[in-house]
């Protein structure tokens, strides 16, 4: 327990001062290129926020299995920009005389940071695309069929040959029930917690805790355990 509470210590401790030397080169070079007073501190935090919020929605994307392209260009643009004022910061640039291109790149981030924030705002998490697979409605019992009332005057129907053609016809076993298809995202949690289980206690995952952590009817039981 220690161990583990000095290695995160020493990641935190490691994050906080990367984090600081990033945010103060942006801040520098921000004012450098004319954004003083309050402005040359928003930079570094725009460009922080954005590189925190690509990373974690190209994360949640890609364990969900959809594609990650729109937050891993995000997350290099803005991994780009702190680097490249973490570089230019460094001696290879004069802050006393910076070069207009530069200004107008500074000057046209905030309208480039808030169209990626939008986008990554808007691209669908995995709790609302992942569809609730469909279950086959319940077969409908055939009506019970009633005898009608002998007619007075007439013979009752003969019934003596009923009783050999129902031995002759074979009696056929009830088919069980098709398992149902899951959408390939369900099938791929379905595959992790049983990895999961696998890992902590070095059995096999029963079918029925599975659907219970994912919260499926107990009617899906047998299409979880054919992805296991």
């Amino acid at each position: 327990m220690r161990a583990h509470l000095a290695r995160l210590d020493a990641v935190i401790i490691q994050a906080v001062i990367a984090g600081a030397l990033s945010f103060s080169h942006l801040h520098d070079l921000a004012e450098a290129a004319g954004q003083g007073g309050w402005k040359a501190w928003a930079y570094p935090v725009s460009v922080d926020l954005l590189l925190v919020a690509a990373w974690r929605r190209m994360r949640e994307q890609q364990r969900a299995g959809r594609p990650a392209g729109g937050p891993r260009l995000w997350f290099l643009v803005a991994l780009a920009a702190s680097l490249g004022a973490n570089v230019a910061t460094a001696g290879l640039l004069d802050l006393e005389d910076v070069p207009p291109l530069l200004r107008v790149v500074v000057a046209g981030w905030p309208a480039v940071a808030f169209f990626g924030g939008t986008l990554l705002a808007h691209t669908p998490r995995t709790s609302d695309t992942s569809a609730t697979p469909e279950t086959d409605p319940e077969p409908t019992p055939a009506p019970a069929v009633v005898d009608e009332p002998q007619r007075e005057g007439l013979p009752a129907p003969s019934t003596a040959a009923e009783p050999a053609q129902e031995s002759a016809a074979p009696v056929k076993a009830p088919r069980p029930a098709p398992a149902i298809s899951l959408p390939p995202a369900l099938v791929d949690r379905v595959q992790a917690l049983a990895e999961e289980h696998r890992a902590k206690t070095g059995h096999p995952a029963n079918p029925d805790t599975v659907r219970t952590r994912l919260g499926l009817p107990p009617s899906m039981t047998q299409s979880v355990a054919a992805h296991l």
